[in-house]
């Protein structure tokens, strides 16, 4: 379960404001990335958070609503698909996680970073910033912005399914699944779909 001893570290070093970050949708055929930041009370309890994979769709909703109340800061940014095509996937996710950093109300002035990769070609992770690999099952300000990003991300998803319904986007959020695939060959891609993704059709 995620704690706090990254945070406190970090503190102890004389950050003031440490947000946590983290993505969503890296690996979907279809539809935007997703970053969130969020800086958190200090020692904030919030029963069930964790790593948004290991929650629940229902206990995600509710640690949504929870986070965005109780954060001191918290904000999500994304990438689009054209977007996706044009710079790659790592790239979007830096930037999207910049953004997210970026639009926080409150700034930070240390940023807790899932992961193993802050830079791509073209964009890095500019804020002072520590990666950790798993964070967001390590770091509750991290856990919190998986949340937030991985929320975020499927209401869009939802959102698109009713532009798009022959691709059932409800259902596999855009992911490869065995359906996507078939839905793909039957109908090809629609707008929000990353072309450079689709390399098996």
């Amino acid at each position: 379960m995620p704690g706090w001893d990254y945070e406190r570290a970090a503190a102890d070093r004389g950050r003031l404001a440490v947000c946590g970050c983290d993505e969503a949708g890296a690996g979907p055929l279809a539809g935007r990335v997703y970053a969130a930041a969020a800086i958190l009370p200090g020692g904030l309890d919030l029963p069930w958070l964790n790593d948004s994979k290991q929650v629940t769709e229902r206990r995600r909703e509710i640690l949504f609503d929870q986070i965005r109340e109780q954060a001191v800061s918290w904000a999500v940014a994304w990438v689009e698909p054209e977007e996706i095509d044009r710079i790659d996937i790592l790239n979007s996710r830096i930037k999207a996680m910049q953004l997210a950093i970026d639009a926080l109300e409150k700034k930070a002035d240390f940023a807790l970073v899932d992961g193993s990769r802050d830079h791509g070609s073209k964009y890095a992770i500019t804020t002072e910033h520590q990666l950790i690999v798993k964070g967001d099952s390590l770091s509750c300000s991290i856990a919190a912005a998986s949340i937030l990003a991985k929320v975020s991300r499927d209401r869009y998803m939802a959102e698109m399914a009713a532009l798009y319904p022959q691709y059932e986007f409800e259902r596999h959020k855009g992911y490869p699944t065995r359906r996507h695939y078939e839905l793909l060959r039957e109908f090809g891609p629609c707008p929000i779909h990353r072309r450079s993704f689709l390399k098996k059709l």
